[in-house]
């Protein structure tokens, strides 16, 4: 059983890259929860309107995300992802290149859908 869901969570990480990519901020709205908590790679606290006005403005364009090194561990209704990422992009016209570490946290709403509830940003020096 846990296989099928690491199917789907390795599915829903896929749209969530190829989101983030286009600034598609409809798909994005629809994978983050409402009260998702995100903290930047700089240790700040980030709301889901926060991320989606980045992407909406065009203060964050991604050019590339590549993945790499993703471990998915599911914990009944939750599951959590681990995964490397080489980021090339820019933040208000200012590159944003280099290596992250993403951890996040999935979990089935009452709805039934997947969703992120928490999102952790590490840089890899």
């Amino acid at each position: 059983m846990n296989s099928t869901i690491e199917v789907q969570i390795s599915a829903l990480e896929e749209r969530l890259r190829q989101a983030m990519l286009a600034s598609d901020v409809a798909v994005l709205d629809e994978l983050l929860a409402p009260d998702i908590i995100i903290t930047s790679h700089l240790g700040e606290r980030l709301t889901k309107q926060d991320d989606l006005a980045a992407h909406t403005s065009g203060a964050f364009k991604i050019d590339e995300l590549q993945p790499s090194e993703q471990e998915i561990q599911v914990h009944g209704e939750a599951a959590i992802v681990s995964v490397r990422m080489q980021v090339v992009g820019s933040y208000n016209g200012n590159p944003t290149n280099g290596n992250l570490r993403y951890t996040r946290v999935w979990a089935v709403t009452t709805s039934g859908q997947w969703q992120i509830v928490a999102a952790h940003i590490g840089l890899i020096a």
